[in-house]
């Protein structure tokens, strides 16, 4: 505050800088050629707990405000033992209440988990709380294993998605039809209560489906690239042959998720590397998730032949290394698949070590300090 006041409500902390309600087309910050901004996985390392890993996220949220980074998104998990955001709402309402200008979002809420109408009163609730810069990314998939999954007693038909779509869109825009099965019921906060605005919704996806869906409905899409790096192309393709211009675009608008790892050097960077490839390995050998080992854990494993093939396969998907190498890695890939936004994740086994690569990627690139 001018005056020097700390805020004490967050609608006074969430007033945006400027008239843009939806975050859409950010502007890039220093020498970056499109936007850059933060998704949190709520990584878990060996020896810490969550509740470590959320206080990093604080950090990293306040580190993105600061350097300029356009916006910053937490993923859902569930019963995963090293990753901590298995509740997006309750995380972005903690990180509205330490941030001023931030863009926060979902990246993504798993729809089929939830009833359309909580979701779209959780997220009402949040744009009531930080209005102007709340984001509702939406995904399909579970985000955890198959037990997990029947304990979230959740629907797995492929048809189900576009459809709880359509109702969680009806409510956040307060115009269910007449002869719905939800006609007359209003989520709150919400439009019918005055609420000016509501989060832009955004169509996370892995596939060429949910490049289809958000294109005709006209809805920005992110893609998850630090998951299928290969069909990253082919999907964004399909949603800008697909797009139909809506009230909220009247041109297509993509995201894509990058895993990056900067570190004072190359090497350091695979050290790091390591740990998260350790943590998925065992994960695919065992079937259960563990916290992130730590570098010298995954120093002393020996790796078997087909293993090490994998994690070079993972360096080729990891943007890593050295800041200036970092910042090649990541003009290359937006060139490369033309997107309009990139969304760095990074994984680690300490928070310092996360904190670190995102400042590295702020410097490479000229951002404020």
């Amino acid at each position: 505050m001018a005056d020097g006041r700390e805020p004490t409500h967050l609608a006074e902390r969430g007033t945006p800088p400027h008239n843009d309600h939806t975050g859409i087309r950010g502007l890039a910050a220093g020498s970056a050629p499109v936007p850059l901004s933060v998704l949190d996985l709520a990584p878990v390392g060996s020896g810490r707990s969550a509740a470590d890993s959320l206080r990093t996220g604080v950090r990293l949220a306040r580190l993105a405000e600061r350097r300029g980074f356009h916006r910053y998104w937490v993923a859902e998990h569930h019963a995963m033992a090293d990753i901590a955001s298995s509740s997006p709402a309750v995380i972005l309402a903690h990180l509205a209440a330490h941030t001023r200008r931030l863009r926060l979002g979902s990246g993504g809420v798993m729809l089929p988990n939830h009833a359309p109408l909580i979701v779209a009163e959780q997220f009402g609730t949040l744009e009531a709380l930080a209005p102007g810069r709340i984001d509702l990314g939406v995904g399909r998939a579970a985000g955890t294993d198959a037990a997990t999954t029947a304990a979230l007693a959740r629907s797995d038909d492929a048809e189900d998605f576009p459809q709880l779509l359509r109702t969680l869109l009806h409510f956040l825009d307060d115009d269910v039809p007449e002869g719905h099965p939800h006609a007359g019921v209003h989520a709150v906060p919400g439009r019918a209560q005055g609420l000016d605005s509501r989060p832009p919704v955004w169509i996370l996806g892995a596939s060429e489906n949910s490049a289809r869906l958000a294109g005709r409905l006209g809805l920005p899409y992110a893609f998850a690239h630090h998951f299928f790096a290969r069909r990253t192309v082919a999907a964004l393709d399909t949603y800008r042959a697909c797009f139909r211009p809506s009230a909220l675009l009247d041109k297509p608008c993509t995201l894509i998720s990058v895993p990056v790892l900067a570190a004072d050097d190359v090497r350091e960077a695979r050290r790091q590397l390591r740990t998260s490839a350790l943590a998925m390995f065992r994960r695919r050998t065992t079937g259960r998730s563990a916290p992130i080992p730590t570098p010298e854990e995954a120093e002393a494993h020996r790796f078997s032949t087909e293993d090490e093939e994998l994690l070079r396969a993972r360096w080729e998907v990891v943007v890593h290394g050295a800041a200036d190498e970092v910042r090649a890695g990541l003009d290359h890939l937006q060139k490369t698949t033309g997107a309009d936004e990139l969304m760095i994740t990074t994984s680690a086994h300490a928070g310092e070590t996360r904190l670190r690569s995102y400042e590295l990627v702020a410097d490479a690139y000229g951002m404020p300090a």
